[in-house]
């Protein structure tokens, strides 16, 4: 059994994390790397997508764009309007209608060619304007001949009155052909690259166009309902790229216009607000025909209206944003790549030295919480890049070096790692969190908050007989979640088959310390089944010792996300040992600075967290041999 035990004690040695990084590329500083011209080719590792928005490009289909925040969306969308062609854009004009004032028309014409037909137009109405002026000239003329003849202060007053009341009348005199101007709705004169519309959060009016009320519709005095006319986001996207991330957020009845928009290819404006004089005006239909780039989350797909859905499924694609791409050497390349465009991009921060996006792509691995996997989270890696950027050019420096990434990655900490970290300060302070000596039925678990933040969740367990003598319970409190209450009732199967004996007489205590944000998954079995196990054993446990992991009822130890952050939270509350879960050993990645102030010892079995975690006892050899018996562990 000794010599057993050993070589267990010996599978379960520390490794070291935190080595140097191959980038695939030999350069000094990212000045050294080239950046693409076209944004298409800036896009990094979400080649579907690529590949996807090119074919829509070409053929003029819709896209939907399924993922979270910050893996490139926005970005595509305006890649796909540098893709279309600029040959086909147009002007939109709205003219007066004659026979129906309230019904403005529509003219399109190439672009460029509205410019020259409004100033046209604003020619003839400087001509009927010279009329006015030669009018006013002549009353005035009068005035002062009648003042000549017989000056005296009742013809002085009666001559003023005369000038302004023809003033007032010109102002609001419409000759029998007088000439209005139209107005330029959409104006695409000089652009370089298909329109690309940013429709986000947009209201009905500035997404589907509206008509301006005018307080003087009566009396002759109201501006013409043409000129009240305001294109829409839809509308100025014709012939470009209408992009609307979280499209969910729009009312059923937008997206249905915005459907109808889709389909026939021109949707009429008119006022939104029935309390508004614009709302009896309403336009001949105006041409908007765009490519419609959506975006979300996959909650958005449960609350697009359907039929929208379906057009864009049968009349285009859907593409999931991946979140993570495989850690080759190509992939490091396009990581380079990124740092350089960023930098390249900001136009206010230096380059990067080699050690530094070494750094970056070590930030990178952590972040994609998957062995062998880079994260695609580029807009978060981008606020690093920058913030690095910046303090190198608050030092003075020419280059970013390596230490002023890691300062950066300290310095624009989210406010979940904020939080964590005043979480362990606070618990140390008040000794909540305990890392010297041992305790029997406590333990030290580890959580995450948010995705990147690990937390130290202190559990403590208590056998008591039980007050029922039908069953015992296992009382757990700490506002936990139906996983994580789960996940405690799979422990009872654990101890059950090794104790050997009715385990009903007891009611087990489960408290997780001072949990007021709750508890959600299974990560805390392992921790929860030592705690319990060192309860109903009277086995101390290390309080230097803290641990992840998922447990099945068979006693394996399964694997669990966020492996990076709940070590580095371990080491900042100063634990020395950190017990993981076999499967998630190349999940951490740490700098060399941390790998050395923590040992980390990976697990297949709840015997091998028995092992370390339990104080060294004739008890404990016992259990171990007991447990090793009773549960179809792996030999």
């Amino acid at each position: 059994m000794g010599e057993d035990t050993k070589v267990e004690r010996e599978a379960l040695a520390p490794r070291e994390y935190g080595e140097s990084l191959d980038l695939g590329l030999e350069f000094n500083t990212t000045e050294d790397i080239e950046v693409p011209e076209k944004l298409i080719d800036q896009v990094i590792g979400q080649e579907h997508a690529v590949e996807v928005i090119r074919t829509a490009a070409t053929q003029k289909r819709h896209v939907l764009l399924i993922g979270e925040p910050g893996t490139g969306k926005s970005m595509l969308g305006q890649a796909m309007a540098e893709l279309l062609p600029t040959e086909s854009l147009e002007d939109i004009l709205v003219f007066p209608n004659s026979e129906d004032e309230n019904m403005p028309r529509i003219k399109t014409v190439p672009a460029c060619q509205g410019r020259r037909i409004v100033e046209k137009y604003r020619e003839k109405a400087r001509g009927q304007e010279s009329i006015k002026s030669y009018i006013l000239l002549f009353v005035m003329f009068t005035v002062m001949l009648a003042l000549f003849i017989e000056f005296s202060a009742t013809t002085l007053l009666m001559g003023l009155f005369v000038i302004i009341l023809t003033i007032m009348a010109l102002s609001n005199m419409r000759l029998r052909n007088t000439v209005l101007v139209p107005k330029l709705l959409v104006d695409n004169c000089g652009r370089t690259k298909a329109p690309f519309i940013d429709a986000t959060g947009a209201h009905a009016g500035a997404l589907l166009g509206d008509v301006r009320h005018d307080p003087f519709q009566s009396g002759g005095l109201g501006t013409p309902a043409h000129e009240r006319v305001e294109p829409g986001m839809i509308h100025r996207a014709h012939k470009g790229v209408l992009f609307i991330d979280e499209i969910a957020t729009l009312s059923l009845k937008m997206q249905q216009s915005l459907l109808t928009a889709m389909q026939e290819k021109k949707f009429p404006i008119t006022g939104q607000s029935e309390m508004s004089s614009g709302a009896m005006v309403r336009t001949e239909p105006v041409p908007c025909d765009f490519i419609l780039v959506a975006a979300g989350n996959l909650d958005t797909v449960d609350k697009m209206h359907p039929a929208l859905r379906s057009r864009i499924r049968g009349y285009g694609y859907e593409v999931y944003m991946r979140t993570t791409m495989p850690d080759t050497l190509e992939n490091r390349r396009k990581l380079v790549q990124f740092v350089a465009q960023e930098v390249k991009r900001d136009g206010k921060i230096p380059h990067f030295r080699r050690e530094a996006v070494e750094e970056i792509v070590r930030e990178a691995q952590k972040r994609a919480g998957r062995k062998g996997h880079l994260t695609l989270r580029l807009r978060d890696l981008g606020g690093i890049v920058r913030a690095a950027g910046d303090i190198a050019v608050k030092k003075g420096k020419k280059y970013v070096e390596r230490e002023d990434v890691l300062e950066a990655i300290r310095m624009a900490k989210p406010l979940e790692k904020q939080l964590a970290d005043w979480y362990i300060e606070r618990k140390k302070e008040y000794q909540v969190i305990k890392t010297e000596g041992s305790e029997i039925g406590r333990v030290n678990g580890l959580a995450v908050i948010g995705e990147q933040s690990g937390i130290v969740l202190p559990i403590e367990a208590v056998v008591a007989s039980a007050a029922s003598k039908e069953e015992g319970k296992i009382i757990v409190t700490g506002k936990l979640g139906e996983i994580a209450k789960e996940a405690v009732q799979n422990v009872s199967a654990i101890i059950k088959r090794y104790k050997g004996e009715d385990i009903s007489r007891y009611d087990i205590h489960v408290q997780f310390l001072q949990t007021y944000e709750g508890v959600e998954g299974d990560s805390a079995s392992i921790s929860v089944a030592t705690a319990v196990i060192s309860a109903l054993e009277e086995i101390p446990i290390r309080q230097d010792v803290a641990m992840t992991g998922s447990l099945s009822v068979r006693g394996e130890v399964l694997p669990i996300g966020g492996a990076t952050p709940k070590i580095e939270a371990a080491i900042e509350a100063g634990i020395k040992t950190v017990i993981i879960p076999k499967s998630n050993e190349k999940d951490v990645f740490l700098s060399r600075d941390k790998a050395e102030r923590i040992q980390i010892f990976p697990v297949e079995t709840i015997d091998e967290v028995l092992e370390i975690a339990l104080e060294e006892s004739e008890k404990k050899r016992e259990l171990l041999r007991r447990i090793r018996e009773a549960l179809p562990l792996s030999s």
